[in-house]
């Protein structure tokens, strides 16, 4: 993994074989915005919330990335990611869900956004979901 930092964002390249979650959950950011991603998966689990469960499904791949979307915050004290993506596949049909689980094929470039001043936090809820209960900090968010 190759990163460049600024006050405010992270640029992330990330390389085959890695695993996308894990490799996010690494930089320790628990207030940021997942503003662009493009590259390569395979590997990959998408999911549908049906009301009270996940519904997985794997993807055949290797498929192209073609937008990745999520925040970073906490859950249960850690650092927790929560992504979205959009997928291409060789016919030239898209799908698209929760991103569940992933590997990088060939590399990944993706952009995050700090959320400086404010906290990020999941809770459990009645329905199974972890909520994002977002909410001003006094200071800049702590990784």
């Amino acid at each position: 993994m190759y990163v460049a930092e600024t006050d405010h964002d992270i640029v992330v390249r990330l390389e085959d074989g890695e695993d996308v979650h894990a490799s996010l959950q690494s930089l320790g950011l628990t207030a940021g915005a997942v503003v662009a991603g493009i590259g390569m998966l395979r590997e990959v689990t998408l999911a549908f919330w049906n009301g009270s469960e996940y519904v997985e499904h794997l993807v055949k791949g290797p498929v192209e990335l073609l937008s990745l979307q999520g925040n970073l915050s906490r859950k249960e004290g850690d650092p927790f990611v929560h992504l979205h993506a959009v997928l291409g596949r060789e016919d030239g049909t898209v799908v698209g869900g929760h991103l569940m689980k992933a590997t990088v094929h060939e590399t990944n470039e993706i952009v995050i956004r700090k959320l400086l001043g404010v906290v990020m936090e999941r809770r459990e809820e009645p329905s199974g979901l972890f909520g994002l209960y977002p909410h001003s900090s006094s200071g800049s968010s702590a990784p």
